[in-house]
C-alpha cells in the first residue's frame, strides 16, 4: 500500500507565506539593532564616515548569495533585494549620497545607483567623472560612480586620484556580472580613501609615459594586467592601468620599461573586488 501526502489548501499555504514573510520582517529588524549597537561603538571608538564603507566584505556577500542561489526566483531579485538591505543600512550608519556622472546617459547611470544603493540613499548628477570625483572630494563620506569607458574627450580623470588624500577607486559594479544583467554598465564607485576596508584583488594605477611601446601591452597581458583607459596629452600619454593585487608597484614598472615603454610616473589611484561572473 502507498501513502500520498495530502495536498495542502490555498489557505493553508498562503498561512506558510504570511509566517515566513513576517520571519523576514523581524530579522531584518534584528539586523536593524544590531546595527543600532554598531554604530554606539563606532561612536565609542571615534571613527570617520567611510568606515560604514565594506566593499570587501560586500563584494564576498554577493559572490557567496549567487553561489548558493537555486530555484524559482530570479537572481536579479535576490541580488537586488540584498543590495537595498547593504546600502540602506549603511546609509543608517552615516548618511552619504550617491553622485554620479551622466554624460553617457542617466538612464544607465540611475539604474546602476538605485539596483546597488536603493531609493533611499540620495542620488546626485554631474554632467563629468571629474566633477564627479570634486564632489566626493569635497563632501563628509559621499560615494562617486562613472562608467569606465568615458571616452577620449573626458580625458585623463583618473590622474586626479593620483595624490594620497584624493578620491581613491573603491569598488566595481556591478559585483555580480552576468549577460542582460539589469544594471550592468560597468562602473567604479569612488570614495574618499579608506583606512582598512580597501580589497586589493585588483590595482589600479595611473601612468603616465613619454612614449608607449606596443610590446608594453603584451607585457601587460603576460602579467595578468590590462588598460582600463587612455589619454593623449602635452606630456606624453596617461594610462589607467588594472594589474592583480599580488603584483608590487616596482615589478610592474621594471616590466613596462624592459618592454619599450618610457614611464615617467606610476601612482595607485585604488583597487577593487575581482570581478566575478554567472551564467
Amino acid at each position: 500500500m502507498t501513502s500520498e501526502k495530502p495536498v495542502p489548501s490555498l489557505a493553508e499555504l498562503r498561512q506558510e507565506i504570511d509566517r515566513i514573510d513576517e520571519a523576514m520582517h523581524r530579522l531584518l529588524m534584528e539586523r536593524g539593532t544590531i546595527i543600532d549597537r554598531l554604530i554606539e561603538s563606532k561612536k565609542a571608538s571615534e571613527t570617520g564616515l567611510s568606515s560604514a564603507f565594506r566593499p570587501g566584505r560586500e563584494a564576498s556577500m554577493m559572490k557567496a548569495l549567487a553561489e548558493r542561489h537555486e530555484g524559482l526566483l530570479p537572481l536579479d531579485t535576490v541580488e537586488s533585494i540584498w543590495r537595498v538591505i547593504i546600502g540602506t543600512f549603511t546609509y543608517v550608519q552615516s548618511n552619504y549620497a550617491v553622485h554620479a556622472d551622466v554624460s553617457g546617459g542617466d538612464a544607465p547611470m540611475r539604474d546602476s545607483a538605485r539596483f546597488h544603493f536603493g531609493f533611499t540613499v540620495p542620488y546626485v548628477t554631474h554632467p563629468s567623472a571629474a566633477a564627479v570625483i570634486e564632489a566626493v572630494a569635497g563632501s563628509k563620506g559621499d560615494l562617486g560612480i562613472f562608467r569606465l569607458d568615458q571616452g577620449a574627450t573626458s580625458g585623463a580623470w583618473w590622474r586626479t586620484l593620483a595624490e594620497r588624500d584624493r578620491p581613491k577607486i573603491i569598488a566595481r559594479l556591478p559585483f555580480i556580472e552576468r549577460p542582460d544583467h539589469p544594471a550592468g554598465t560597468p562602473v567604479f564607485v569612488i570614495s574618499k580613501p579608506l583606512t582598512d576596508a580597501a580589497v586589493r584583488d585588483v590595482v589600479l594605477y595611473a601612468a603616465q609615459f613619454e612614449r608607449w611601446h606596443r610590446g608594453a601591452n603584451e607585457a601587460l597581458t603576460q602579467l595578468g594586467g590590462e588598460v582600463v583607459a587612455s589619454a593623449a596629452d602635452a606630456s606624453g600619454l596617461s594610462e589607467l592601468i588594472a594589474v592583480p593585487g599580488t603584483m608590487a608597484a616596482s615589478r610592474l614598472q621594471k616590466e613596462l620599461t624592459e618592454a619599450g615603454a618610457s614611464l615617467v610616473q606610476l601612482a595607485e589611484v585604488g583597487s577593487h573586488a575581482e570581478r566575478f561572473h554567472v551564467k
